[in-house]
């Protein structure tokens, strides 16, 4: 019975990340309950020819149980009905940890004749660059890391997306609930705290859960919150502990930089609001699941089979936006969002494309009380948490300009760290 319910839950998380990459036709409105997407990935443009000798190879930390790999699972399914891409052509390798086994899967891609491999788990970066070493020929590209523009190989390179904006729109669906929640008299505006589980105290998760405060709090000027680490990016019961150990803190919404299903599973089982990460959570939460954003990966699986098609050169470190489509959004749960959510993040998705908006504008939170005019970030990641660079331009954090991956590691004001795991 546990397989059958697990298989269930893996098609339902299928269905509704599908929904997240392309929208909701009105088929699928009727039947999910949501609007379409403020923000959905547009179709891919494929103006290249691909050899017939041509192949890309995926190295995965999980499966699609994860909804991390899952997300990068079906970017594979876009981009190869797009470009035409036939099954011998793709390979796919999951459950492939952060350790030797990655050195050993890229290396295996590379003797099967892949002109291309992919590796999606930041852990999996050091032996990424061992293979790219061994196999000059090869293109070896990976997501989430750091060390592309230090390494200085040609044939190694980093990509991420500025998930951060996704998050900040996720943060003002937030907000608005909360909003809802204090007009109706269910809160009062000093009670409006959100939980938030974390993985670990990387910059990727920080740059993440801040982005969504401050989303937030573009709306709701009282929000708090509250971050629970669980230490893993995959861990069930840890999830579902963090996520029922905020809700007995007293928050009052919940959302992750997580995994799995525990976070989204609690709130359902407790009703409180719940934002999700890396795809809907409708059909297993249809009660508390608000909206999710998440990064669309076939914009850069696109961009790096033409450049190997047409012989270019690939950027070293690529970042996606929303004008990339690299950054999407599922339907909003109508049933559970605030009256006006679509609306008002519309007018934000506007505003961030014009530059009305930035994300990190030091106008828009505080450190120990003070307004930020410099900072130092570690941007070039040589492994002794060095600072070098300077990151704050313009009145703003410029979040992944000068590298791909996150480097925003600032503790703001208005939030609170529960516990801390490396």
């Amino acid at each position: 019975m546990k397989k059958v319910i697990a298989l269930l839950t893996t098609l339902a998380m299928a269905l509704t990340m599908c929904v997240a990459l392309t929208g909701c036709n009105e088929e699928n409105k009727e039947l999910l309950g949501m609007s379409e997407s403020p923000l959905a990935a547009p179709t891919l443009e494929v103006d290249y020819t691909v050899p017939e000798d041509f192949k890309i190879g995926f190295i995965c930390l999980h499966d699609e149980n994860s909804t991390y790999d899952l997300n990068f699972l079906n970017a594979v399914d876009a981009i190869q009905e797009a470009a035409g891409l036939t099954d011998e052509q793709v390979i796919i390798k999951t459950n492939v940890p952060e350790g030797d086994a990655c050195y050993t899967a890229a290396k295996d891609l590379a003797t099967q004749g892949c002109d291309i491999v992919f590796a999606n788990s930041f852990g999996h970066e050091s032996f990424m660059i061992k293979a790219a070493k061994e196999f000059p020929d090869v293109e070896f590209c990976h997501a989430t890391g750091t060390k592309a523009h230090t390494e200085g190989l040609d044939n190694f390179h980093n990509a991420f997306a500025s998930i951060f904006q996704g998050r900040y729109l996720a943060g003002i669906a937030a907000g608005l609930k909360l909003n809802e929640m204090i007009e109706a008299k269910e809160i009062t505006a000093q009670q409006a705290k959100i939980g938030y589980v974390g993985a670990f105290t990387y910059a990727e998760v920080i740059s993440g859960y801040t982005s969504f405060y401050l989303g937030a709090k573009s709306v709701c000027p009282t929000v708090t919150m509250d971050v629970q680490f669980t230490g893993s990016w995959y861990d069930a019961t840890e999830e579902k502990n963090a996520a029922e150990a905020l809700i007995a803190k007293d928050c009052v919404l919940i959302s992750q930089h997580a995994d799995s299903m525990g976070a989204p599973g609690a709130c359902e089982a407790a009703g409180v609001p719940n934002v999700s990460y890396n795809g809907s959570t409708y059909e297993s939460c249809p009660e508390t699941f608000i909206v999710s954003s998440a990064i669309n990966w076939a914009p850069y699986y696109n961009y790096i089979i033409k450049c190997v098609v047409n012989g270019e050169k690939i950027d070293a470190d690529w970042c996606g936006g929303i004008a990339e489509g690299s950054v999407v959004l599922t339907g909003i749960n109508q049933d559970v969002a605030a009256e006006g959510t679509v609306d008002a993040i519309k007018a934000a998705i506007a505003d961030l494309k014009d530059g009305k908006v930035s994300v990190f504008d030091t106008d828009n939170f505080t450190v120990g009380k003070e307004t930020l005019t410099t900072y130092t970030a570690d941007v070039d990641d040589m492994g002794d948490y060095k600072p070098e660079t300077e990151a704050i331009e313009n009145g703003a954090f410029t979040e992944s300009t000068k590298r791909s991956a996150p480097y925003f590691d600032l503790r703001i004001d208005g939030i609170t760290l529960l516990n801390e795991k490396f």
